[in-house]
């Protein structure tokens, strides 16, 4: 069954049928794949011909589901994915049997052969990876591609700089499997004036030189806005796909992909002098209409975006018109003060943006002081998912 609520209720998914929306969804997230297609071409287009533009689908797709976004991506022209986890690379496969797939994870020991089973690349990261992939890839008589890691100053996965092998000597040490990308990771890509990105380029530059010739990758989403020097032969993008910021206090150049909107349980009257929810943080002033939504901390919408007597909270819409989070975000609930909103659109059953073009995933990680990859990635599964492609839901 599906939702039939009057149209000043629905107005909130007037682009959106109806039947797409079930009749106990509680909250519902809208990902845009227009949109991310339309992001993941700025990319590339910022790259160039010249250098490839990947696609960062680790944590199911930041939250957004790993096989819908892969296929989107693929159709726009990605051809090469990287996942975090083994389960999350064999899924991508499952959708998408030409693509080139890279496992950030690397390789788990005594695993060797789930790689190869499904055509994965895993991230080496250290040289007892190295010799175990050398060493699977001689018994079976075969020179797989596998990505090489090096650490240039992050200080988490990859090898040291002083532990690869000195110039001239990774003919041998990688001579029985196919190094098919060199690669780092950024560590303060988010802050273009930075002084590490620069060092960790000079820190990369030094360590291809004791590896054998293969295409090299250094940026991450941040990384492929700092400029060609940092581009290489293949750039990495993951927050910037889906909407999010890639450079800390600056300008978002990429479109929005998710709208969060979540429904009206109650609406009450509570008198001032009243307070909201736990910890009795929020108190009113003068008389006022409290609407309960069913959204929480439990589907995503972080406790730190509480409104309390001291610190407001972020701002809420329905048909447009703003209301503010009030009170502690519980598990499964929020409050909003609706006062101010005509009285037959704040009902129960009616429908309230809590994510989207209003108020952006940028916006509501800057109140909560975290960044856009928590919050998607915390998305929970109880949310109703509609995917837009060519405008249209499914």
């Amino acid at each position: 069954m599906t939702s039939r609520l009057p149209e000043a209720v629905t107005g909130q998914f007037q682009d959106i049928r109806q039947s797409q929306i079930p009749v106990d969804a509680r909250a519902v997230l809208e990902i845009d794949l227009d949109a991310l297609r339309a992001n993941w071409a700025k990319l590339n287009a910022t790259v160039g011909p010249n250098v490839e533009c990947a696609g960062v689908v680790k944590a199911e797709a930041y939250g957004l589901g790993l096989e819908e976004i892969a296929t989107a991506l693929t159709h726009e022209g990605c051809e090469t994915f990287f996942a975090a986890t083994l389960h999350e690379a064999r899924k991508v496969r499952r959708v998408q049997p030409g693509a080139r797939i890279y496992v950030l994870d690397g390789l788990l020991p005594e695993a060797a052969a789930h790689y190869a089973g499904f055509d994965l690349r895993p991230v080496l990261s250290s040289m007892l990876e190295v010799d175990e992939w050398s060493a699977f890839c001689r018994d079976e008589g075969r020179r797989r591609p596998a990505a090489v890691q090096v650490d240039t100053g992050m200080n988490r996965l990859g090898i040291p700089i002083d532990e690869l092998p000195a110039i001239g000597g990774s003919q041998a040490a990688f001579a029985d499997f196919e190094v098919s990308l060199v690669m780092s990771h950024l560590a303060c890509a988010d802050t273009p004036a930075n002084p590490m990105n620069a060092r960790q380029k000079q820190a990369f530059d030094e360590a291809r030189k004791r590896l054998p010739d293969a295409p090299a990758s250094l940026a991450n989403s941040g990384g492929t806005f700092l400029g060609p020097d940092f581009h290489y032969d293949l750039v990495r993008p993951g927050i910037s796909l889906y909407g999010g910021r890639a450079f800390e206090g600056g300008p978002n150049p990429v479109q929005p992909v998710v709208r969060l909107n979540a429904r009206i349980l109650q609406v009450r009257d509570v008198a001032a002098g009243q307070s909201i929810g736990y910890g009795a943080a929020y108190t009113l002033t003068k008389p006022s209409r409290i609407a309960t939504i069913a959204c929480g901390y439990a589907d995503g919408f972080l406790r730190a975006l509480s409104g309390d007597d001291v610190r407001p909270g972020p701002l809420g819409h329905i048909s447009g018109l703003p209301v503010q989070v009030v009170g502690r975000v519980s598990m499964d609930l929020l409050t909003l003060d609706v006062t101010n909103i005509p009285p037959d659109l704040a009902v129960r059953g009616a429908w309230v943006e809590i994510m989207g073009d209003q108020v952006t995933l940028d916006d509501l990680t800057d109140q909560a002081g975290t960044i856009g990859y928590e919050l998607l990635t915390r998305l929970g599964s109880r949310v109703h998912r509609i995917y837009i492609e060519d405008g249209k839901p499914h």
